[in-house]
C-alpha cells in the first residue's frame, strides 16, 4: 500500500513538473511580457541593510526594464516592454541555500525546497508575477565579497546576492538583470574557473579588430574582457548588451 502510495505521488509530481516545464518553454514565444516581482531580503541583519532596503523603490529598478526594451528591440522584437518589474515587501526569512555540491538528486531537492519556500514567502504584487527574484543584501562594510547568485529557470526564481549601500546600486542591477536572464533559460558564457568570458559567445563584440580590449560586457559572460587573461566588471547596464547566443537562448531568435 505504502509503495502505490508513494508511487502515485511521484507521478503527480512528475505530471505537475512536466507541465509546468511546457508552460515555461511556450512563454519563450514572447507573446506576452513576463511580471517580475522582486523581494528585497535584509541577508545579515545589519541596520545599514535594514534601512537601505526601507528605502528602496519600484523606480530604483527601472533601468532593467529599459535595458531588456533596449535590446529586445535590437533582436526586432515587436514588445515595448518585455518585462515589467514590481517591488515586493521585504521578506524576513532568507530563501535556501544552494547545495555545494554538482549532486544532481541534491540540486532537485534544493530547487524543490525553493519552490516550497517561494510559496510561503511571495508577498502579493499588484500582477501575479511570472518569475520572483529574492534579493539578499549584505553590508559592503562587513562583506567584502558575496557569494554566486543563483537562478533557476524551471519555477522562475532567484536567488541574488547584492550589497545594499546606494554606491553599488548600478553594479546591482547589471547582477540582478543576468540572473533575471538565467530564469529564461540564458546560460553562462564565462569561465567557471577565472570567470574570463569565453569567445565568442561572451563577447559584446568578437569581431572587433583588435579583439581586446572590448568596449562592452555580454551581459551572460559577465565582464568586459581587457586581454586574453584580464577582465573588469561593468560599471552599470550601460556597459552591457545582449548576444546573439543569449538571445537566441530565450527565444529572441528563433
Amino acid at each position: 500500500m505504502w509503495r502505490i502510495l508513494r508511487t502515485s505521488v511521484l507521478l503527480i509530481v512528475l505530471a505537475t513538473v512536466a507541465r509546468q516545464a511546457y508552460i515555461e518553454k511556450a512563454d519563450l514565444d514572447w507573446n506576452d511580457n513576463f511580471y517580475i516581482a522582486l523581494y528585497p531580503v535584509n541577508a545579515d541583519g545589519s541596520k545599514k541593510v535594514d534601512d537601505y532596503i526601507k528605502a528602496l523603490k519600484r523606480d530604483d529598478f527601472e533601468e532593467i526594464e529599459v535595458f531588456f526594451a533596449q535590446e529586445a528591440a535590437h533582436y526586432q522584437l515587436d514588445m515595448r516592454r518585455p518585462i515589467a518589474i514590481e517591488l515586493g515587501e521585504i521578506v524576513d526569512q532568507m530563501p535556501p541555500p544552494p547545495p555545494a555540491g554538482d549532486s544532481v538528486i541534491q540540486n532537485m531537492l534544493w530547487s524543490l525546497r525553493f519552490r516550497w519556500f517561494a510559496w510561503n514567502n511571495s508577498p502579493k504584487v499588484p500582477v501575479n508575477p511570472d518569475i520572483r527574484l529574492y534579493l539578499l543584501f549584505y553590508d559592503p562594510d562587513t562583506h567584502q565579497t558575496l557569494q554566486h547568485s543563483t537562478a533557476l529557470d524551471k519555477g522562475r526564481l532567484g536567488r541574488v546576492n547584492l550589497f545594499g549601500n546606494q554606491s553599488y546600486a548600478k553594479k546591482n542591477l547589471v547582477v540582478t538583470a543576468h540572473e533575471l536572464l538565467h530564469t529564461l533559460s540564458a546560460s553562462d558564457k564565462y569561465d567557471l574557473l577565472t570567470g574570463q568570458p569565453i569567445y565568442p559567445d561572451g563577447f559584446a563584440n568578437p569581431d572587433k579588430q583588435p579583439l581586446y580590449p572590448q568596449d562592452f560586457a555580454e551581459i551572460m559572460g559577465g565582464y568586459v574582457p581587457i586581454n586574453v587573461a584580464e577582465k573588469k566588471i561593468p560599471l552599470s547596464l550601460d556597459q552591457t548588451l545582449i548576444g546573439p547566443k543569449t538571445a537566441r537562448e530565450i527565444g529572441w531568435i528563433k
